[in-house]
């Protein structure tokens, strides 16, 4: 046993590794750390989850349900939104699985900043203990919480519009969510460049690698834009400052630009590294090499790049000269290029392949059609000309939910169970994943298809209460979140039942048509901590 152990006794095992809590609070562990990010994200994402029911259960029938007080509706579509972007979908994502699997896929001992990873994960949990505490401080009109949206537009989220605390609270919260991806982005991207196995060129890494490259540079020059904005909001709410007051000479549509300049790319931020698991598996379980590589990784890079030239195609209600709306109409449109060749590179990977229907493909296979759905709703919002009629319609809620609830989301839990045996050790059930996949599939179309005849009928998002006209499909679209509900029901159930019956998992539990590195490399977690020195004895 060495000094290390010896000075703390029990805190330590024979090797001087912390165990117990301190093997994760304190962890340099790419790996425990990654747990710690899907941890998180599961239990955020149920929260996040439990607040869109309750916002269905709300509008299953026209009339005043739930919300009494009209202004905790939109605190709840704002906490919902903000939750799942920022504590479900990117620490999954990028913090749980880019954590766990980049460094094995590259063959890197660990990330190149191991403390740095560990405070990027935990700022987010104090960032969120301020977006929750948000919601029981006062904001606007003598009720608690920000009921701005997540795009938190001034003049709603300034002193004016919300004059309590509350949003000065999510300001902070978000400050800390985006120090925690700055940090996070800066470990991947030297992570990447410097610490590839000897041979490992840019061009032999696995697309999961690539498109977490791609996102942690969004990341990088986006972040500090959303950070801009709500800094000048915070002082115009506090400090005085006019930024965003057009009584004093400020510009509110100033605002929307900085905001939509973090946020288009923010939502490729939140799709591509899901483009980048659904490469390995839907070529792990059609038993071939992906279709097109070179393409399918310069495919993300032009996404990557076109992303940050779209921004104002949310913005064509704002009053915009016609030639800027024309622009941002081509910008828009040629974006659905790069998209498309990873669309059919996907289909041609599958093509001709000796396709097997596990569980990590079904939701590979789900996430391609209802992805396709999506960006078929974004061609048409790309017009300005429809986009007029549409905007802050269900129509733009139903689009963006195709991309992302079902896009994103998908993503992850086919990247969940595609990865669970080399995360834990275990084998699940295959039947219950399927049935999770098959009862998830049904409801989230329920929920979310209907949306787009009520935004085509007219229906306004936000909006706590409608007219009868609207009933039919709300009812069906809150059956459908309830039917989605009980698929997360499930598939808790599965994960517990693979804990419980502890079937040892394959070295390679998906045959040889998984070959790149991270299921060669030894499995479960080879413990260390890559950045402490050992003790001379």
């Amino acid at each position: 046993m060495d000094t290390h152990a010896t000075a703390h006794g029990t805190h330590h095992d024979d090797h001087g590794h912390p165990n117990g809590w301190r093997r994760f609070v304190y962890s340099t562990n790419h790996k425990d750390i990654g747990t710690m990010y899907l941890v998180f994200a599961i239990m955020a994402g149920v929260i996040g989850g439990a607040m869109s029911i309750i916002m269905r259960m709300e509008l299953q029938d026209p009339g005043l349900q739930i919300f009494h007080n009209t202004q905790t509706f939109n605190v709840f579509v704002t906490s919902h939104g903000l939750i799942m972007i920022f504590f479900m979908v990117m620490p999954a994502m990028i913090g749980g699985f880019g954590n766990w699997i980049v460094p094995l896929m590259i063959g890197a001992p660990d990330m190149a900043f191991p403390r740095m990873n560990n405070i990027s994960f935990w700022l987010l949990p104090a960032s969120f203990a301020l977006l929750i505490t948000s919601t029981f401080v006062e904001g606007a009109s003598g009720s608690n919480g920000v009921g701005a949206g997540w795009t938190i537009y001034a003049p709603l989220s300034s002193i004016t519009g919300h004059p309590g605390p509350a949003v000065d609270f999510a300001i902070l919260s978000l400050h800390l969510a985006g120090a925690s991806s700055i940090l996070g982005a800066i470990n991947f991207i030297t992570t990447i460049f410097n610490m590839r196995a000897p041979g490992m060129t840019l061009h032999k890494m696995p697309l999961f690698v690539w498109s977490i490259l791609v996102t942690v540079f969004l990341l990088l020059l986006a972040m500090p834009v959303l950070a801009g904005a709500i800094t000048m909001l915070l002082t115009d709410r506090n400090f005085g400052t006019a930024f965003f007051d057009p009584n004093y000479g400020g510009d509110p549509v100033l605002f929307q630009h900085l905001f939509w300049f973090f946020g288009h790319p923010e939502v490729y931020i939140l799709i591509l590294p899901g483009f980048g698991m659904i490469s390995q598996i839907v070529a792990t379980f059609s038993k071939k090499p992906v279709f097109g590589y070179l393409g399918m990784a310069y495919a993300m890079v032009a996404i990557g790049v076109i992303g940050f030239v779209v921004w104002a195609h949310h913005m064509y209600t704002v009053g915009m000269s016609a030639g800027a709306q024309a622009y941002f109409i081509a910008a828009t449109m040629v974006i659905a290029v790069p998209t498309g060749v990873k669309i059919f590179s996907w289909i041609a990977t599958m093509w001709g392949g000796s396709i097997e229907f596990k569980t990590p493909m079904l939701w590979a296979i789900g996430f391609i059609f209802l992805f396709t759905i999506g960006g078929v709703t974004g061609v048409v919002l790309a017009n300005a000309a429809v986009d007029r009629l549409l905007q802050d319609t269900y129509y733009v809620v139903a689009h963006f939910h195709y991309v992302l609830s079902l896009g994103a989301v998908f993503t992850i839990f086919a990247g969940w169970y595609y990865w669970f045996p080399k995360i834990t050790g275990y084998m699940y059930e295959d039947s219950i994943g399927r049935l999770h996949f098959w009862v998830t599939f049904v409801g989230v179309n329920l929920v979310f298809f209907p949306q787009h005849f009520l935004g085509l009928a007219g229906m306004p998002r936000r909006y706590v209460d409608y007219p009868d006209a609207y009933h039919g499909w709300n009812l069906v679209s809150s059956f459908g979140s309830y039917i989605s509900g009980i698929g997360v029901l499930i598939f808790f159930y599965g994960m517990v039942r693979a804990f419980i019956r502890k079937e040892r998992a394959a070295n390679n539990p998906w045959g040889p048509g998984a070959t790149t590195l991270e299921w060669t490399l030894p499995s479960p977690p080879p413990f260390h901590q890559f950045d402490t020195l050992p003790l001379v004895k």
